[in-house]
């Protein structure tokens, strides 16, 4: 018989956009630079422990190649988030490319 597993949720990115994570009770790990976060993200996910790490734009722009090393992972699932100081679109973009795939046909953003 297989027991039910409890996973976490992670938030690695600058304290002023993650901070806000801990009152919902997401882990989260403070990280300004790329450096610093691929070594927090190496780390999170060799434990095992987490379903969804969530990591600010900027360091998942930075880490993309770190990051699709890990696309092909079922756990965890590695979204990227805005940060206070910096939006690109990257997130929306993503978010746009996967519901394209699923569904086929951009149903999200359509004019």
């Amino acid at each position: 018989m297989e027991q039910n597993r409890s996973y976490l949720v992670a938030v690695i990115g600058d304290r002023d956009s993650v901070l806000g994570f801990r009152a919902v009770g997401f882990d989260v790990h403070f990280a300004e630079e790329p450096q610093d976060a691929g070594i927090l993200l190496k780390k999170l996910v060799r434990d095992g422990k987490y379903a969804i790490i969530y990591i600010t734009e900027p360091l998942f722009t930075a880490l993309s190649e770190l990051i699709e090393t890990y696309r092909d992972l079922t756990l965890p699932a590695i979204i990227v988030i805005p940060s206070v100081s910096e939006n690109s679109g990257v997130g929306i973009r993503r978010i746009q490319n996967s519901v394209e795939r699923a569904v086929g046909a951009d149903i999200l953003f359509k004019e």
